[in-house]
């Protein structure tokens, strides 16, 4: 076994032991070593999205992962996970709440896929390491965060085309790119999660809008989850 994927196992260990702020502040000052910056070494065809959804209030936290084929448009393969949170919702640490649900959704996939667009931050974040970031350490596997909203940085405007893009900046550093997907629709803010540059990044991104604001992946795992989301608080009432 090589020295990073230790490494990894060590940090997963960590991570789901994390029960506070400041342990959750040491693995993410931790992995934050372990993201890596690197061309793609071939053109991603199966393309998974993560998304997670909970009821406000709820202890309960429900993930989906779907993968789709790029060359065809459809849905290959897709996994749900509903677990009780581990760790309580504070910003900039909800990796350590969502990303068990989503590593339990992805253990039931089946498949591998290529990459994996993430619904939240990626390097994108005060200690440079997202919940893209967090996933694609653990999985070793080429990851984008594509959020919706900004969580740093400042920017310009992007130009209102679709491909219109600028720099996000945080600490004199590009931590990643406000990009346009579709006509004067609200950019996303786009930056790379592990073993992709974010060139790359933007482009996968582009790729799976097609003239939405959102990327295929991410309105699919939105889709499927909302549905478990519902199902789930439909029986906890009859339950009551």
């Amino acid at each position: 076994m090589d020295i990073n994927a230790i490494e990894r196992e060590e940090v997963a260990r960590l991570a789901l032991k994390a029960a506070t702020v400041a342990e959750a502040r040491a693995v993410q000052e931790r992995m934050r070593r372990l993201v890596l910056q690197r061309p793609l070494t071939s053109t991603p065809q199966l393309i998974a999205g993560a998304d997670v959804s909970f009821d406000r209030f709820s202890p309960w936290l429900h993930a989906a992962v779907v993968v789709i084929d790029t060359a065809s448009g459809e849905t290959v393969a897709e996994a749900t996970a509903t677990e009780r949170a581990r760790f309580p919702y504070v910003p900039g640490y909800l990796s350590f709440r969502e990303a068990p649900p989503v590593l339990a959704a992805w253990n039931a996939l089946g498949l591998r896929p290529d990459l994996l667009v993430v619904d939240g931050q990626g390097y994108a974040h005060p200690r440079r390491c997202g919940i893209a970031c967090h996933l694609g350490i653990l999985l070793d596997l080429p990851t984008i965060g594509c959020a919706k909203s900004r969580l740093i940085g400042t920017h310009d405007t992007p130009g209102p085309e679709p491909g219109d893009a600028v720099p996000l900046i945080y600490d004199e550093e590009r931590v990643g790119t406000v990009l346009r997907t579709r006509r004067r629709s609200l950019p996303l803010y786009v930056s790379i999660g592990y073993a992709i540059t974010l060139d790359e990044a933007v482009e996968q991104v582009l790729r799976l809008c097609g003239g939405y604001r959102l990327p295929l992946t991410t309105r699919r795992a939105h889709e499927r989850v909302n549905q478990v989301r519902r199902a789930h608080a439909a029986r906890e009432n009859e339950r009551r």
